[in-house]
């Protein structure tokens, strides 16, 4: 068993509105809260005003204790605003992706029996429609304007009196965010206000924050990953947040430049941008500190090709999952100089983790050596929403969470995640990480992106197939030169066995590379050229 190096810290026993915005009074007239494409303020003062006003708002609408709110918005000021009213209110959060069609937005409605719905006038159609598909949905608000909805702005006049709710810090659910559904039907994560607001406290000693920081927002909050490290944490210390709706090259470059951003929380395709894009070199970006990446796998000389274009420590990263509330293990900002690349980063405080054998089942393994890693703390959710064979799964009855993730632990206590269980390739009962793969074609000057899954050949073996984006110079790349590129550096069992180029690699909002889709996308060639096939026999 490893474990944490620091000292424990006391369960935070808060609602979550209270454990973030518990201290915003000492904050006053100090921007919480910026829009990054207008300019738009919230001081601390306003959020917590307004956070009052519209759960007043809420409870007088008939938002009661138990019921279920979903936020469906990409990131605005107004976005921390509403969740922090709702959890006021008693309510639960169920987050939602933006760009989830109404059937999809349907069933997420529908499996979280969710009454009330805050959208932002442009998606405002597509929440209608997931609202008339789902059925039980009472009213609909919007964060702007809309004609025949009330705004938050609305909200914000209401005299009715501040919700006085009983909220159980331990058992209530302020957040169920639905797991990203990359192996398997997205399932609800119920998180408690207890579970979140202890998983900042475990964080805290690790990565510090406070008012002269400067946050950039362009992770989306609907994730559990920006909810957490863009929002919760900096807003919990008085930082100042700038809000982006979403990823554009150049408007992010210019927020930092603009905004003296201090620190970044993104997502490896960032840092793929960040140390490849020719237009990082027209922004003034000195104001950075720090860059940490999280939520998929990033390789370590990508990491180190980011740090040195930026003239910056080396990019730290974090590990956790949605289940965890999120975090486990960050790479300490004080220690980014002594972390060895690759490395994850340490058990967070109050954090557990055991490292078991893939072959035997049960079996601890010791430093240097990969299995799956497992996880215990008070972070671990308290399960998935009506479905428990499926919490039983992941939670054993000791506590552990097992993550699906294969990782290794190095004598001072670095954790490297190697891969997904389910996403090795087992090529002839070798063990291929498709992120090794990937972290490899990236180093390629005519790739831009990459993805790598297993697919069965001719001859039955699973072996690994390359989906590669070429750079806009590279036009002429061809297969043979990106299979050669990875077996001049591979052991034989590792090599490309076949590559197919693409516009783009699927993405999750947290970077995380959809391999489902991929397969799909193969499936649906083979059933054309299939077809084919057969037209012209």
């Amino acid at each position: 068993m490893f474990r944490s190096e620091y000292a424990d810290v006391p369960a935070v026993e808060l609602p979550i509105h209270e454990a973030v915005l518990g201290h915003a009074a000492e904050f006053g007239d100090r921007p919480a809260l910026i829009d990054g494409t207008d300019g738009t303020t919230l001081t601390y003062e306003q959020v917590d005003r307004f956070h009052r006003r519209i759960a007043a708002a809420l409870a007088d609408a008939g938002v009661r204790k138990g019921d279920v709110l979903a936020l469906h918005s990409p990131n605005t000021v107004a976005f921390p605003t509403a969740f922090y009213a709702a959890t006021r209110a008693g309510a639960t959060v169920t987050t939602v992706h933006p760009l989830a069609t109404p059937e999809e937005f349907a069933k997420q409605l529908k499996d979280s029996a969710a009454r009330w719905i805050v959208t932002v006038s442009p998606l405002l159609e597509a929440a209608r429609r997931a609202a008339e598909l789902a059925g039980g949905v009472q009213e609909i608000f919007v964060c702007d304007s809309a004609p025949g909805h009330r705004s938050l702005i609305d909200l914000l006049g209401s005299t009715a009196p501040e919700p006085d709710v009983a909220i159980d810090p331990a058992e209530d659910v302020a957040a169920l965010p639905y797991s990203s559904g990359t192996t398997g039907i997205p399932k609800g994560v119920m998180l408690t206000h207890r579970q979140i607001a202890t998983n900042l406290a475990q964080l805290e000693p690790a990565v510090t924050a406070g008012p002269d920081d400067r946050i950039l927002a362009v992770l989306p909050f609907f994730h559990i990953y920006g909810l957490t490290a863009l929002m919760n944490a900096p807003l919990r210390h008085g930082a100042t947040v700038v809000v982006l709706p979403r990823f554009d090259l150049e408007t992010f470059l210019a927020a930092i430049e603009t905004h003296r951003i201090t620190g970044l929380y993104v997502a490896p395709p960032i840092v793929l941008a960040l140390a490849k894009h020719p237009a990082v070199a027209r922004y003034d970006l000195s104001s950075l500190k720090y860059v940490i990446s999280a939520a998929a796998p990033l390789d370590a000389q990508l990491a180190a090709a980011c740090a040195r274009r930026l003239g910056l420590p080396p990019v730290g990263q974090a590990y956790g999952m949605t289940e965890l509330s999120p975090g486990t293990h960050v790479v300490p900002l004080d220690a980014m100089h002594q972390a060895p690349p690759g490395t994850v980063g340490r058990l967070i405080a109050g954090t557990e983790m055991r490292i078991v054998s893939l072959d035997e089942p049960g079996k601890d393994l010791g430093v240097g050596e990969s299995g799956e890693i497992l996880i215990r703390g008070p972070q671990i959710m308290k399960g998935y929403l009506g479905r428990p064979d499926a919490t039983a799964a992941m939670i054993d009855t000791d506590g552990w969470l097992h993550t699906g993730d294969v990782g290794h632990v190095d004598a001072d206590g670095w954790l490297f995640v190697v891969d997904r269980v389910k996403e090795l390739i087992k090529y002839k009962g070798f063990q291929v990480a498709p992120a090794e793969l990937e972290a490899l074609l990236l180093t390629h000057p005519g790739i831009a992106d990459a993805a790598v899954i297993g697919v069965y050949n001719e001859d039955n073996n699973e072996v690994p197939h390359a989906y590669v984006v070429r750079q806009p110079t590279a036009t002429d790349l061809t297969e043979s030169e990106v299979m050669m590129h990875v077996a001049e550096r591979v052991a034989p069992y590792k090599r490309v066995r076949q590559v197919t180029f693409v516009d783009g690699v699927p993405r999750a909002a947290s970077g995380k590379i959809l391999r489902r889709e991929l397969r799909e996308l193969r499936e649906l060639r083979e059933l054309r050229e299939l077809r084919e096939l057969r037209e012209k026999s």
